[in-house]
């Protein structure tokens, strides 16, 4: 009967979280109340709790707890297409203020789950120094964001990094609001540095500890990170890089192929491939 106890427990937790009695995001109770509330063992509520762990309905987050995951996989379709974000609302009306880059675009609307900060910080990362041109350990002013839809876990963290000679020529990208995400990046290009111009680096990795603890996901989970080099028309030179943090659970890429010149179809006769081949009548044998 004990070797069988975890499984009824976890029948049980399955079927709680699939009332809704804990939303995606939310923390489980404590193994220890949840041994008493089904006078079980730890253990056995231990067990149950790695076999939804295994079914992806839940993960233990460091200093969090068992964390209901999320079921929602959002499709992003990446292009190279930069347009101007109009989802802004100033005094109840729609604003335009900076931009829409492809991981962010749609017509949602999403909310801070953590407090948006503006610090000076010291650059440690020395990846990110190369790309904005900085020594490692310069004190950098660092805008970082956590976002994501109302209801929903956190879904991203963006973190930017602007080179103090933007800072000089634009202070107001030191306030931590503004007209709304993106902002910053009109207040750069008013102040002679547009229009910025950006390229786009994009990888797989493994979260550090801070990161899996602001999106509340285990440091085994890998993250997508996209990281934007904006550069200025000014000098030419990197004047912000953004670090685009999302778990790879939530996001799953798009691309649409286009044909080069050099494939379009019908292909030509006299083409280096010969004549078209496909629908082409074959003689009997």
């Amino acid at each position: 009967m004990a070797s069988t106890r975890y499984r009824e427990i976890a029948d049980s937790l399955r079927k709680r979280i699939q009332d809704g009695e804990w939303a995606p995001g939310e923390t489980l109770p404590r193994h220890a109340d949840l041994a008493q509330e089904y006078g079980a063992s730890r253990n056995a509520v231990a067990r149950a709790i790695s076999v939804l762990e295994d079914e992806g309905r839940l993960w233990a987050v460091p200093r969090r707890g068992t964390i209901v995951r999320s079921d929602k996989r959002r499709v992003i379709m990446r292009t190279n297409l930069v347009r101007r974000n109009t989802r802004h609302v100033v005094d109840g009306k729609p604003t335009a203020g900076g931009y829409s880059f492809p991981a962010a675009q749609g017509d949602e609307l999403w909310v801070h789950h953590a407090e948006p900060t503006v610090t000076e910080e010291p650059m440690t990362d020395a990846r990110l120094a190369h790309m904005l041109n900085v020594k490692v350990g310069a004190a950098i002013c660092r805008r970082r964001r956590v976002t994501g839809p109302p209801d929903e876990p956190p879904f991203q963290i963006s973190t930017t990094w602007i080179h103090p000679r933007g800072v000089a020529d634009a202070p107001l990208v030191k306030e931590p609001y503004g007209t709304g995400p993106g902002a910053w990046i009109d207040r750069l290009e008013e102040a002679g540095h547009g229009p910025i111009e950006w390229l786009e680096r994009r990888r797989a990795r493994m979260p550090d500890q801070q990161e899996a603890t602001l999106l509340q996901i285990p440091v085994s989970l890998p993250v997508w990170e996209i990281v934007r080099i904006g550069y200025s028309a000014k000098d030419d030179n990197a004047l912000e890089v953004t670090q685009v943090v999302i778990p790879s659970d939530r996001m799953e890429e798009v691309s649409r192929l286009e044909r080069d010149e050099s494939a379009k179809w019908p292909h030509p006769d006299n083409g280096p491939d010969g004549p078209p081949i496909a629908g082409r009548r074959r003689s009997n044998p």
